[in-house]
């Protein structure tokens, strides 16, 4: 039977119903369990033999648990604080593998558009920052301070000079404002714009719908059957959009979804229709200002900044357009790309609610202030 310990356990009501719980828990870690039972096999009067033997652990983790209990009551059977592993690499070396991977390989005179782990590990070998080092060690310090110098995005920065002022006025109109005035009801903002070269792509084999573990399989290979153009104008209030299919992009196609619009109530009785556009050749410059205006006195034409269409809420919808008709392209011929395109509006405006758009001149003003930090300074003459 063994010697009897010198630690006697005597539990108190609410002891033995906390460690009764863990003991039948299915939730408790297993270590807990093991520690709750070595507990309660104490407190029957049990030797450390034979709660070892119960519960399938050596005696030495049987006289470990009673001691601990005993010494400390519940709050002895936690675990430990341990030290760890002892760290390998001074700070200074995490810092400066960190400041490295901020930094374009350029900056270091390395032939690299962008570093990966390991090629951070074997610049900060070479540069003496630290004699040995896994690329997997700087993964995950960079995981750590979600650093990854291998991901960009691309993004372009502002060259219109009048840009805040013509970007402000469109979020404006958004919030059914201008020139300081609010809208009337009479009053509507449309969002219009060309998606071009779409193509009707009809692939070599046909695709195969799902199944058990297998996801829907599209052909890569596909045969060309020639591209059209998606015109759309969107009612940024009413969630309404109209959509024409025209060859290609160009004044003539544009004008004429502007005359559908502006053919229907509520716009053609309507005080003023805003349609913002971005400068694309169909309805950039003064001549198209006035083009519109000469066809429909009532509309407005609201020209964006250069590269600023994100602003235009019609492409959110193209992007809807492009995920949900396009693609994946897989298209008999051109008339079946056409008659799909033809066929969305109707369905989008069953069920379309406004876009809940947050951006406002608060959040432009904020952008730019940003971005005014990242302007080159220029460089100053030199002295004659």
């Amino acid at each position: 039977m063994g010697r009897r310990s010198p630690f006697r356990v005597c539990l108190s009501d609410e002891d033995r119903r906390v460690l009764r719980a863990r003991a039948s828990s299915y939730q408790a870690s297993h270590a807990m369990v093991v520690r709750a039972r070595i507990v309660l096999g104490a407190a029957e009067g049990l030797a450390n033999v034979v709660i070892a033997e119960r519960v399938g652990v050596c005696v030495d983790v049987v006289s470990r648990w009673r001691k601990r209990f005993c010494d400390a009551g519940l709050a002895g059977l936690a675990d430990r604080p341990r030290s760890g592993r002892p760290k390998k690499f001074a700070a200074t070396v995490s810092a400066g593998i960190k400041a490295l991977a901020c930094e374009p390989p350029e900056a270091r005179a390395v032939p690299l558009s962008r570093w990966s782990s390991a090629e951070l590990a074997a610049q900060a070998v070479s540069e003496g920052l630290v004699e040995s080092i896994s690329s997997s060690t700087v993964r995950r310090w960079l995981a750590a301070d979600a650093i990854k110098p291998w991901r960009y995005r691309s993004w372009i920065f502002p060259r219109d000079p009048a840009f805040a002022a013509k970007a402000a006025r469109v979020l404006d109109l958004y919030e059914r404002v201008w020139d300081g005035e609010e809208l009337g009801d009479d009053e509507f903002v449309i969002s219009a714009d060309e998606k071009s070269q779409l193509q009707a792509l009809r692939r070599v084999h046909p695709g195969l719908g799902v199944g058990p573990g297998r996801m829907r399989r599209v052909e890569f290979e596909y045969k060309r059957g020639g591209t059209l153009a998606y015109m759309g104008a969107y009612d940024v209030g009413r969630a309404r959009l109209f959509g024409a299919v025209a060859p290609k992009t160009g004044i003539a196609p544009f004008m004429d979804l502007v005359a559908r619009v502006m053919s229907v109530e509520p716009y053609a009785s309507a005080r003023r229709v805003f349609w913002v556009v971005d400068n694309g050749s169909s309805h950039n410059g003064a001549k198209s200002t006035a083009r519109m205006a000469d066809a429909h006195p009532t509309a407005r034409l609201v020209h964006l900044p250069v590269h600023a269409s994100w602003l235009n809420q019609i492409e959110i919808v193209f992007s809807v357009i492009q995920r949900k008709v396009i693609k994946p392209a897989d298209f008999a011929d051109l008339a079946g790309l056409a008659d799909r395109l033809e066929r969305f509006a109707g369905r989008y405006n069953t069920t379309a609610r406004p876009f809940d758009w947050r951006f406002t001149r608060t959040d432009l003003a904020a952008m730019l202030e940003r971005l005014d930090a990242h302007r080159p300074t220029p460089a100053m003459p030199e002295a004659a």
